[in-house]
């Protein structure tokens, strides 16, 4: 006799560890704005003032936060300063999807900042539309300016590497540095403490291959009190420990290579080889006894006792991102 088959029970509602938002109870039809709050009505005026219209309003559907659907001039438009640089290859690859399906689809985050507007997460697509000689972009524009610092929250363009994330970081860093608040009051967009490090070393070191530290690095790291202006030079510091540890690590590559070894895991396998943190249990070290202990390590590497075939069985990705 065939056994009857279970139906399939539908998936339990849960939420994911470390989300708090209760989505608004906002139904389809309640989402456009028919009459416009005085806030967004000044907003609106100044588009249109702009040389700019204004598309439509309504209440995006998790929170409910009013937002402008906005076509504006494209001179008008630039990037925030703290985004990464432009890939070439990924501007040219948006150039000609767009010129194939002679579509722009993906309407740009933008704030308004002065009387000109940027956009924290749309710079290859402006770079792109401007390279096709676009006269207008259109954008949601959102009146919190607040949130042109959460880019690594908002980019949908690009997967960044582990490089342009510290860098962006660090660049909004830099560009709050005058405000009193500090890294506390910006974990979301700045993502993770270790990168507000890993930023201030790229700074120094363009080709710092810091896939092999960053591991290592969020063990250790944590969000630093006070403002910016006080916290930075306690970066700065911790970068120049980084860029310590580097410079042994890389002296032990180098032995490793006189030796005739070669792979493209040399570096990740020192620093794999000298970091203390998978025999501790319990309590870590503090950033500074564990760098230090690591850059002795590196220096008194025996690496005439290492073999190929210790290499091979290391794995791991690649050292240059």
């Amino acid at each position: 006799m065939a056994t009857a088959k279970k139906k399939a029970t539908p998936a339990t509602k849960r939420k994911r560890k470390g989300v708090r938002i209760q989505a608004t109870s906002l139904s389809a039809a309640e989402l456009p704005i028919v009459e416009l709050t005085p806030e967004l009505k000044s907003l609106a005026d100044q588009v249109t003032a702009d040389g700019g219209a204004v598309i439509g309003a309504y209440r995006e559907p998790l929170g409910g936060r009013p937002l402008l659907l906005v076509s504006v001039p494209l001179e008008q438009v630039s990037p925030t300063s703290f985004q990464r640089d432009v890939s070439d290859a990924h501007v040219r690859k948006l150039v000609r999807a767009m010129d194939k399906t002679r579509r722009f689809l993906d309407p740009l985050i933008l704030v308004r900042m002065g009387d000109k507007y940027q956009t924290p997460n749309g710079n290859h697509r402006l770079t792109a539309l401007r390279e096709l000689q676009a006269r207008a972009i259109v954008g949601l524009l959102v009146p919190e300016l607040s949130v042109a610092y959460q880019i690594l929250a908002l980019n949908i363009e690009k997967a960044h590497n582990l490089r342009e994330r510290a860098l962006e970081v660090v660049r909004i860093v830099h560009d709050l540095s005058k405000q009193d608040k500090g890294e506390q009051d910006f974990e979301l967009e700045l993502e993770e403490p270790a990168l507000v490090t890993l930023g201030f070393a790229y700074e120094q070191r363009g080709r710092l291959a810091g896939g092999a530290y960053h591991p290592v690095l969020r063990k250790v790291d944590a969000w630093l009190p006070g403002p910016f202006a006080s916290s930075s030079p306690e970066r700065e510091r911790r970068a120049e420990l980084l860029l310590g540890l580097d410079d042994a690590v890389n002296d032990a590559v180098a032995r490793l290579k006189e030796a005739g070894l070669t792979s493209p895991y040399l570096k990740s396998f020192v620093v794999a080889r000298i970091n203390p943190l998978r025999f501790i249990k319990g309590e870590l070290p503090g950033f500074d006894d564990l760098l230090a202990t690591m850059t002795k390590r590196a220096r008194g590497m025996k690496t005439d006792k290492i073999k190929a075939s210790d290499l091979a069985r290391s794995g791991g990705a690649p050292d240059e991102e």
